[in-house]
């Protein structure tokens, strides 16, 4: 009988394809299939594998299939849960205020709030744009995996249930809102140059506002000063 670690793997994103590549350069493990949608969701009924492992997917994992893998389904999150759980963490990190991080969890039924396995904090900077913090988080969850993958095969990581009742939780419908600049609204600067760097995230148009019968779009820059 194989000794090999039997791995199907759910992923899209760049953080993904690093952490799918690393898994499969490995000699002690197997990953058989690369999902990306929800239709391919019934090859882990046919792999039957030791783990689910998934990195920028985009789809909730229905309860049956999270039932199959023999040891665990792992999702990474560029977020520190429990805070900004959903879509865009890397913006809601810079907008709320919340701490920005990466987290090992264990898949459930639901999105983001199975049991965290591991998280660590990423360092933020007031000059940080979302695309910045966005490229900081994708590299914190690739070396967060590949710390813990050792000590996650051996058994030797517990995990610490979430409240679901803490934290924080945003769709695509609040970031599309975020986007959206109303030429009288009123704004604390901080808050708003937050917001404006938060959207930088070229080169996708995510700010934008409509003055008179002309639609602009906002970009933000902001340097430190050297002492």
């Amino acid at each position: 009988m194989s000794d090999d670690i039997e791995i199907v793997f759910l992923g899209v994103n760049d953080a993904g394809m690093r952490v799918y590549e690393w898994l499969c350069d490995r000699e002690e493990t197997v990953v058989h299939s690369l999902l990306t949608t929800r239709s391919q969701l019934s090859l882990v009924a046919d792999v039957e594998p030791e783990y689910l492992i998934s990195c920028g997917y985009r789809h909730i994992v229905p309860e049956q299939i999270l039932e199959i893998p023999s040891e665990n389904c792992l999702n990474l999150h560029p977020a520190y849960l429990p805070h900004n759980r959903g879509a865009n963490p890397n913006v809601w990190s810079i907008v709320d205020g919340t701490p920005a991080g990466v987290t090992l969890h264990e898949m459930d039924e639901t999105l983001d709030t199975g049991a965290i396995v591991g998280r660590r904090t990423v360092e933020t900077s007031f000059a940080d744009t979302g695309k910045d913090l966005y490229q900081r988080l994708e590299d914190a969850q690739v070396a967060l995996f590949q710390d813990m993958w050792s000590d996650i095969v051996s058994g030797k990581v517990s995990s610490t249930t979430q409240s679901r009742s803490e934290g924080t939780y945003h769709d695509t419908s609040d970031f599309e809102s975020l986007c959206e600049i109303q030429p009288d609204e009123t704004v604390q600067a901080k808050e708003f140059l937050d917001r404006l760097r938060a959207l930088t995230f070229p080169p996708y148009d995510n700010a934008h506002i409509e003055v008179g019968d002309e639609q602009y779009r906002v970009e933000l820059n902001i340097e430190r000063v050297s002492d």
